[in-house]
């Protein structure tokens, strides 16, 4: 029996979130067969896991052109696009929606350890373009697999490499000994077993982006119903104008409103800021429990719980034997990192990219999605949709179309929404949130967009 060409094989796809989803359904567009690995029981595992969060961007903005294509047959309808989902609604009402239709395409339960090409170890230079990339799985039931592919797009994500507490980008002394108080979540209050973790304790909050402030938040609620409950706020600079993002002057109404909620925790004591703190050290106080200890030798007073929200990070081990091209800061792809560096961009002046940027020294690799852009945090769905409808052209040989890529984003790079908010008539009206500025088409060749200060 022959062995399949390269053209038989599949395009293996890493991860059936959103972006590694829509990529399934732009390689099905161009008559190319994708199989999408997933490693845990269900569509969206990740975004599962912050269901009850609510997302910044719209319905309009988190459903791919290709995606509801395919979805269309089977008598889908796209939720009102300017209302803003939770992840839960994201994942229940599209995302496994989507799976479903892909059928087969879609394995659950398989986790991808190592990708390599077919006889070469990363030294060997010797046909190697030629040869097909091999895939070793693991599966739920701890059987194993290997399986070849003609291309690989890994949109596994960064959910399962929170940061730590360290200052220095490593586990602080002692973190891992207090994992049973260390939770790297935004927490869900509406779990009535969350909710008495958390409630009339006091609970120590590292960060300083919108997870924190959602935390901050949900916290001091809380702390309205349960006495005892307070949140020690752990930031690594001072608190300075921007700290609680631009308020009621924010070009992204939501997130000003969201940061106004943290500053109101503050204010109202449900919260107390430890600023300057560059955590070293969790230490255990008389009756075991965590204290927090600073570079500079501060020490703060007890807490019962800790919640990590210091960002995430690629997983790159089981791509030890792959020639990858990675910026040394951001371990996003080369060309893609100076586009996306969070010291001089926001989501909304990233200038568009797509298969040519995210392209390796490895033929035919692609990290899409969010773990394309390594440790940068301002990732929007609809850039991903992008990247991968570019990829699906490159690999059907369609390299006009590659290269035209067209993303739409208003120029503060997101339209309203808000992690916190549950009222969707305040929401259409304005309160929550809508588009900041007009959306602007942008195309390769026609110079990056003019940075406007704004973020995600």
């Amino acid at each position: 029996m022959n062995a399949p060409t390269a053209d038989q094989l599949p395009v293996v796809v890493i991860g059936a979130g959103p972006i590694g989803l829509a990529a399934a359904a732009h390689l099905v567009e161009r008559g190319i067969e994708p199989l999408v690995l997933e490693a845990g029981p269900s569509a969206a595992t990740a975004v599962r896991d912050w269901s009850h969060v609510r997302l910044f961007s719209t319905w309009a903005e988190l459903v791919d052109p290709a995606a509801e294509k395919l979805l269309a047959p089977t008598g889908w309808v796209r939720p009102d696009g300017t209302t803003y989902p939770t992840g839960g609604d994201w994942a229940g009402q599209y995302l496994q929606p989507l799976a479903d239709v892909l059928g087969t395409r879609v394995r659950f339960g398989a986790t991808v350890t190592g990708v390599a090409r077919a006889g070469r170890d990363r030294i060997v230079d010797s046909g190697r373009d030629e040869q097909p990339f091999t895939l070793h799985l693991t599966h739920a039931d701890g059987r194993e697999e290997r399986i070849t592919a003609r291309a690989v797009i890994d949109a596994s994500g960064t959910w399962s490499v929170p940061g730590p507490i360290g200052a220095d980008g490593l586990p602080a002394l002692g973190e891992r000994t207090a994992a049973e108080r260390i939770s790297y979540r935004v927490p869900d209050l509406t779990d009535q077993v969350v909710r008495a973790r958390y409630a009339g304790r006091r609970t120590a909050v590292i960060g300083s982006g919108a997870s924190a402030f959602t935390a901050l938040a949900l916290l001091a609620d809380l702390a309205k119903d349960e006495d005892g409950t307070h949140a020690v706020w752990i930031l690594r600079r001072g608190i300075g104008a921007g700290t609680y993002g631009g308020g009621e002057a924010d070009e992204l109404p939501a997130r000003g409103a969201l940061g106004l909620r943290a500053k109101a925790a503050v204010e109202a004591g449900h919260a107390t800021a430890a600023t300057g703190f560059r955590t070293e050290a969790v230490e255990r106080s008389a009756d075991g429990r965590p204290v927090l200890v600073a570079e500079d030798g501060r020490r703060l007073d007890p807490v019962d719980e800790i919640i990590v929200l210091t960002g995430f990070r690629p997983d790159l081990s089981f791509l030890s034997e792959i020639r990858l091209g990675l910026d040394e800061r951001l371990q996003a792809p080369t060309a893609l990192a100076p586009l996306i560096d969070p010291n001089v961009h926001s989501c909304g002046t990233v200038y568009p990219h797509g298969a040519n940027e995210l392209s390796h020294p490895e033929k035919d690799i692609y990290l899409v999605g969010m773990k394309s852009y390594g440790r940068a945090p301002t990732f929007l769905a609809m850039t991903g949709y992008e990247q991968v409808r570019s990829i699906a052209a490159s690999l059907a040989g369609d390299q006009e179309a590659a290269e035209r890529v067209e993303l739409t984003l208003p120029e503060t790079g997101v339209c309203g929404g808000a992690g916190l908010f549950d009222d969707p008539d305040a929401a259409q009206s304005g309160e929550g949130g809508g588009c900041c500025a007009a959306p602007t088409a942008l195309q390769i060749g026609t110079g990056a967009p003019v940075p406007t200060g704004g973020g995600c």
